[in-house]
């Protein structure tokens, strides 16, 4: 008969060896492997109405759970809806873990919640805090492990796959010490969330100015005195023609995912432009030949406009430069017709709420909705006169710039907010909080 092992013996067994330490930790702690500390429920498919938690569920500015209106019964289930949850679970997407999709269930969810394939369900075992061990794997160290190119694989969808996740290396300070740990990160994120809060609702402000701002435009009333000194007549409402009559092309990019390169012509996805601007930090490259293999309507040109599909759909950038770039499918390239239409003009169009509820009225799909780009040649645009058009972009660049430049302000604020937590979770896990 098989002597179960004492848990000393199990610790033993669970702990990394100490050449592969990430870092040094105070005497009494120890690392160990993530899939030592924790367990999960296993699977089963849905067989009664279920809280369904994918990853939209998820809000991942605040890594915690979003909305929860999503009841669903078993015939309905998409075949991703199996995990099984409970209160106190740390759920983490092994999907794209660049995005910090994870969250901890804090209360008891009814219906029972049952979480996409998508997520690796943490449940923590005695020795691990579950509040210690869901502040630890929002550290720079855990995020290194996790995005690392040898343990998160693929181009358009990097993922890791849970058995490599569970190999994950944890600090592990005795029982007591993680719960006074959690205590006082708990204190001082309670201060940085007070602050966050104000910058929130600084950030809202100005949202709420821009949008104001672009509505004003694109009814006509921006342009109003324009229009009189120049004794254009106006009947309160501008002509509308569909995107792909004043574009000369809209295509997304190449379905086929290219062959990776270590340099060569950058390769954007969502996540270089989701910030309303181009950003070549950090891309992925493909070979020239790919480029060149290319048709002309898609490859980005100066003046053109980038326009985001799935996920974090309606983002629109405009391609402000000259460098020759490609990107993935899961994004729109227009290419507007200059004889008719403004670049400028269509990329602020395309930033107001009557173009993105458009797009959201023929967004489609489960577990994130996608714009098709047949539906986007079909959206509509309010289009004066290509003088006016230049008038409003006129207009427009000089006032959104004052709210632009107090928005730097608020977003230089936010970053000194999360470095502040990241300062925060680094001396915590090294014992020196």
């Amino acid at each position: 008969m098989k002597r179960e092992r004492m848990p000393e013996e199990q610790l033993a067994a669970a702990r990394v060896p100490r050449e592969a330490w990430p870092y040094e930790v105070p005497e009494g702690w120890t690392w160990v492997r993530l899939g030592t500390v924790t367990c999960n429920h296993g699977q089963k498919k849905p067989e009664q109405e279920f809280t369904y938690i994918d990853i939209g569920s998820i809000d991942n500015a605040h890594q915690r759970l979003g909305s929860l209106d999503n009841r669903m019964m078993p015939q309905d289930a998409p075949s991703r809806a199996r995990k099984i949850v409970r209160q106190g679970d740390i759920l983490y997407s092994t999907v794209r873990p660049y995005l910090h999709n994870m969250c901890m269930v804090t209360k008891k969810i009814e219906p029972e919640p049952i979480a996409s394939t998508g997520f690796s369900v943490l449940s923590p075992m005695e020795k691990m805090d579950g509040t210690f061990l869901f502040h630890y794997l929002k550290t720079r160290t855990f995020d290194d492990y996790a995005n690392d190119p040898l343990n998160s694989r693929g181009i358009n969808y990097p993922a890791i796959q849970e058995k490599v996740l569970l190999q994950a290396p944890v600090p592990l300070p005795p029982l007591a010490e993680q719960k006074k740990i959690v205590a006082r990160l708990e204190k001082y994120f309670a201060k940085l969330d007070a602050a966050e809060k104000k910058i929130d609702a600084a950030d809202e402000l100005f949202s709420v100015q821009k949008n104001a701002l672009l509505h004003a435009a694109f009814s006509g009333k921006l342009s109003g005195e324009w229009r009189i000194n120049k004794g254009v007549l106006f009947n309160g409402k501008y002509q509308r023609k569909e995107l792909r009559e004043v574009c000369k092309s809209i295509y997304d990019g190449d379905h086929m995912p290219p062959p990776k390169s270590a340099e060569g012509i950058p390769f954007l996805v969502i996540s270089n432009v989701n910030k309303g601007h181009l950003d070549f930090r950090d891309t992925r490259f493909v070979l020239q030949t790919y480029y060149d293999g290319l048709s002309d309507t898609r490859k980005p040109q100066k003046g053109d406009v980038l326009y985001t599909l799935v996920g974090s759909y309606g983002i629109p950038v405009l391609v402000d430069r000259e460098q020759p770039f490609c990107f993935q499918r899961h994004m729109g390239l227009l290419k507007p017709d200059k004889m008719q239409i403004d670049s400028k003009y269509l990329w602020y169009a395309l930033q107001t709420r009557e173009m993105y509820q458009q797009a959201t009225t023929i967004a489609k799909g489960t577990a994130q909705l996608t714009v098709p780009i047949k539906g986007l040649r079909l959206l509509t645009i309010p289009l004066p006169s290509l003088d006016e058009q230049r008038e409003i972009v006129r207009r427009l660049d000089g006032l959104l710039a004052h709210v632009e430049r107090a928005r730097g302000a608020v977003d230089a604020a936010r970053a000194r907010v999360r470095d502040l937590r990241a300062a925060l979770l680094a001396r915590a896990f090294r014992g020196e909080l």
